[in-house]
């Protein structure tokens, strides 16, 4: 692959700020100093060093987002922010994609990969992977709708969900609820309450999977999955 590829795939910075640093003189490959970004080199076989330090290569990212309101699981939006602008360039070079989708209005965990065998892991409906949202309901929430949701409920389309398990935390006019599902349909939690004759007024993700979302990080805010999570989700 091009050194500036391999260099940003590196975590070292952005192709720019790669570009500047070769043109410092502060890489070499094979021990002699290479200031071309263009230059083919391989990861596994070539010595490639920084100021006289080893380049690991990365080839996978993966990133734990707090996703805020109005801004859209996608990679490209015509109109509207995306998940992917909040990024900073040395993690947008990876061109990371959301694993799923959380509505626009929703918030909360969403996680981010170029690794598509993940993806396709963790999407897939074979695998019935849960994931946990906290909810503010407008109507009270009963034991009728923990049982109704727990044998599946019939959307607007006829679809019948799959078991969710409904936990009440708070029920009155409003109630605070939280749901875990293992699907992933079309606004399904906002339906699912629609087919109790309820609504949705707020939305967040807390887990998927194994992980949940790490409450230090502030609305807009992500950062990188350490070994040990990566290797969690990958059910290692």
């Amino acid at each position: 692959m091009r050194l500036d590829k391999m260099l940003a795939n590196s975590g070292i910075g952005s192709r720019k700020e790669v570009k500047k640093l070769l043109k410092s003189g502060g890489v070499t490959v094979n021990g002699k100093m290479v200031k071309d970004a263009k230059i083919h080199v391989d990861p596994e076989t070539d010595d490639v060093q920084l100021f006289d330090e080893p380049v690991e290569y990365r080839e996978f990212i993966y990133l734990m987002m707090n996703k805020p309101d109005g801004v859209v699981s996608a990679t490209e939006d015509k109109r509207d922010e995306t998940v992917i602008d909040l990024l900073d360039d040395k993690h947008k070079h990876f061109e990371p994609h959301p694993v799923g989708r959380l509505d626009k209005d929703t918030e909360g965990f969403l996680l981010l990969t170029n690794d598509g065998q993940l993806s396709h892991q963790l999407l897939s409906p074979k695998h019935h992977v849960p994931k946990t949202y906290f909810a503010h309901i407008k109507g009270q929430v009963t034991e009728e709708d923990i049982k109704a949701f727990a044998n599946g409920v019939t959307l607007d389309d006829g679809y019948v969900t799959k078991p969710g398990e409904l936990v009440i935390l708070s029920s009155g006019e409003e109630s605070d609820i939280e749901l875990t599902i293992t699907e992933g349909k079309f606004h399904q939690v906002k339906r699912m309450f629609l087919a109790v004759g309820k609504e949705v007024l707020y939305l967040k993700r807390l887990s998927m999977g194994p992980l949940k979302l790490d409450e230090s990080l502030e609305l807009g805010e992500y950062r990188e999955l350490t070994e040990e999570e990566v290797s969690i989700l990958k059910g290692n």
